[in-house]
Formats: C-alpha cells, sequence, structure tokens
C-alpha cells in the first residue's frame, strides 16, 4: 500500500486534522509495519477500539482475523477456557472441544480490551503464553503454537494498578512495546465539526439528516465531553430521531447533550474540582464558563433530569399534536412531521395512544 493510500485509510478511520489526531496517525502508522505488541491507553469513549482496528488494517496481517476481547466481561471462571481453548469432558459442561480466542486469532490480530481488568491469575498465564508463544487448551497436553500481533487497551492508569498490586509489572513491560495514547474529545474539540458529519453520513436511518448551526458547533465546542466521542456520537444519533431534516441551534445542544448521568457526575465534579477550568483555556471556574455557554446556565425548575422519560414524553406530545392538526388522519399527520406513515403508526402503538383515538384515527385513513 502506497503512502498516500495509507493516509487517507488512516484519515477515513481517524477523524479529525488537529495536531493530536495528526500526531495519532502518524503513530498508528508506525505501528502498523511492525508486529511489536501495543498498547493503547485513553478515557472511556475516546476510540480506543478504532484506533486498534486502523492498526490491523494497515499492517501485513489485515486479512487474516481480528478478534476483539473484552477482558472485564468475561466470567473469571470461563476466561482462560474462552481464551486459550479447552478439550471435551475437560470440566463440567465441556461438551466439546472448544479453539481459544488466541488460536482462531492465528496469524492475525488479537485486541485485548480492557486489559487492566483482567484477573491476577490469568496475568500469569497471559504472560506465558506472550513470552512462549504457545498455548495450552485446558485439560489439554498439546503444545500449539501461535503467531498473533497483540493490541492491548485500558482507560485505567495501569502504574497505580502496579503500585497496588492489581497488575503485573512484568506483563505490562510485554505488553507496553509501542504506547499509544489516544486524546480526549475535549482535547481536540476542532474535531467536533468532521467528526459531527462522519456520524450523520453513517447513519442508517434514511429520514432526512438534521443540519448542525455555526452556533450548534460553537455550543457542542465548549461542551467538557466527559463520554467523549461516544458520548458525541449518541448526541448525533438524538439529533437524527429529534432534529430530522430540521436545523439545531445552540439551544438545542443542552437537551441533545443531557443524560440521567450527568447530574451525578457533576455533582462529583464539583466536590472535586472547578469541572471546566482544566480542560477549558482561559476559563478559570465553573461560574466563569456559565454566562458564555447558555447550555451551562444556572439549574432551572424546569430543566431536564431524565433524558429518557423527557424525549418519550416530547414524542408522544408531538405525534398528539399531529394527530389533532390532521383531524385523526394518519398519512396527514405522518407528513407534518416528515416520517413514514407506518412508523407513526408504531409510534402511536409505542406510545399507547388512547385506543378509541387509534380507532378513530384509522377509520379516517381508511385502515
Amino acid at each position: 500500500m502506497s503512502d498516500a493510500n495509507l493516509e487517507t485509510l488512516l484519515a477515513s478511520k481517524l477523524i479529525g486534522s488537529s495536531p493530536k489526531m495528526q500526531q495519532l496517525r502518524m503513530l498508528v502508522q508506525f505501528a502498523g509495519r511492525c508486529n511489536s505488541s501495543i498498547m493503547i491507553t485513553g478515557p472511556s469513549g475516546s476510540g480506543k477500539e478504532v484506533v486498534a482496528e486502523a492498526i490491523h488494517s494497515i499492517s501485513q496481517r489485515a486479512a487474516a482475523p481480528n478478534i476483539t476481547v473484552n477482558c472485564g466481561a468475561l466470567p473469571e471462571q470461563l476466561i482462560e477456557s474462552e481464551l486459550f481453548g479447552h478439550e471435551k469432558g475437560s470440566f463440567t459442561g465441556a461438551v466439546n472441544k472448544h479453539v481459544g480466542l488466541f488460536e482462531q486469532s492465528d496469524e492475525g490480530t488479537i485486541f485485548l480490551d480492557e486489559i487492566g481488568d483482567m484477573p491476577l491469575n490469568m496475568q500469569v498465564k497471559l504472560l506465558r503464553v506472550l513470552e512462549s508463544r504457545i498455548v495450552n487448551r485446558v485439560g489439554g497436553n498439546q503444545n500449539i503454537p501461535i503467531n498473533v500481533r497483540v493490541i492491548a487497551a485500558t482507560h485505567k492508569n495501569l502504574g497505580t494498578a502496579i503500585q497496588r498490586g492489581s497488575f503485573r509489572e512484568d506483563l505490562f513491560y510485554r505488553l507496553c512495546v509501542v504506547p499509544i495514547e489516544v486524546p480526549a474529545l475535549n482535547e481536540r474539540t476542532e474535531d467536533i465539526p468532521a467528526l459531527v458529519e462522519h456520524f450523520l453520513n453513517n447513519q442508517s436511518d434514511s429520514n432526512p439528516l438534521p443540519i448542525f448551526t455555526a452556533e450548534a458547533y460553537a455550543a457542542l465546542q465548549n461542551y467538557n465531553w466527559p463520554g467523549n466521542v461516544r458520548e458525541l456520537r449518541n448526541v448525533v444519533e438524538r439529533a437524527t430521531v429529534f432534529f430530522s431534516g430540521q436545523q439545531v441551534h445552540a439551544h438545542d445542544i443542552a437537551t441533545l447533550v443531557q443524560s440521567d448521568i450527568m447530574p451525578a457526575i457533576h455533582d462529583r465534579q464539583v466536590e472535586a474540582q472547578p469541572q471546566f477550568a482544566e480542560s477549558t483555556p482561559g476559563i478559570d471556574s465553573e461560574e466563569d464558563f456559565a454566562p458564555t455557554s447558555p447550555m451551562f446556565a444556572a439549574p432551572q425548575s424546569d430543566n431536564v433530569i431524565d433524558l429518557n422519560a423527557h424525549l418519550k414524553n416530547e414524542e408522544r406530545r408531538i405525534i398528539m399534536h399531529a394527530l389533532e392538526a390532521s383531524h385523526g388522519v394518519v398519512s396527514k399527520a405522518a407528513r407534518s412531521i416528515n416520517i413514514k406513515r407506518t412508523t407513526f403508526i408504531d409510534k402511536m402503538r409505542k406510545h399507547s395512544i388512547d385506543k378509541q383515538l387509534q380507532d378513530s384515527v384509522a377509520l379516517a385513513a381508511g385502515f
């Protein structure tokens, strides 16, 4: 693959032109050319798995399997079997032979996500496999050689974990041959418009896309993004639901970014330190930030606390208003809010709109 094609491929996967993203793409380009183990660090939701996929896609192993393992999601009693496999009858419930994920990813890449959550006893076994490049299935006695590129990732501070004795120092150095740090979104806010456009272009819904105004982008760039790129993707998806074919203005962003966990996050951050002081240049406190950013104004009595309930109520209100304005004609009501007639009917059922109204609407619409 030529350097130009390589850069184009990476630019399509790692979105943004900020200095931090340019540096990240350069590191990924170097990492893709080697076979060394890689440790990807960065906050939750920043895109560590996307970086791992990009490394695999530009490597010489691109045609081989690329398997992702969430180390924190595997039950402790099954993680060895999942990673290294087991023989039939090796334990209760092992009715068939199982080929482990390391064997399945032979000649390719295995991505060990949230490696910091791996139990200590498994860390010892993983270290042995990384050093010998041989796996032994549970209940078996055969040495099975593997040729696997290992990429690990974590949002935890492994230095602190090593000091506390919850992560092995020798495993850390075995995994962290090439370190790559993924920046938080609030460290590259200039990339937000490009990310929004990317998420909009990849929406599966065929409804018209929302249009973010310049003021809306400015409001997005002023937000701290505790959930990083994952949170931004969710905001864009909400916008496609509630602002389909419409403009999204700065005052709309406040509703789109809220979630039912935000108040708790906010309280913890305020207790620890000013929420925006560290990541927003030129701002010394939360009070300094509030006047210049309407979406973070002082709490009002009508502020949304439960976003899910608010959005559900708002959707029902819009549907009811459309039905009233169209005198119960479903097709006309659906057109008035720019959704398909069948979708409108599904939403009526979803919100348990009065049965009598449904019957009258059905009669008027002729179905």
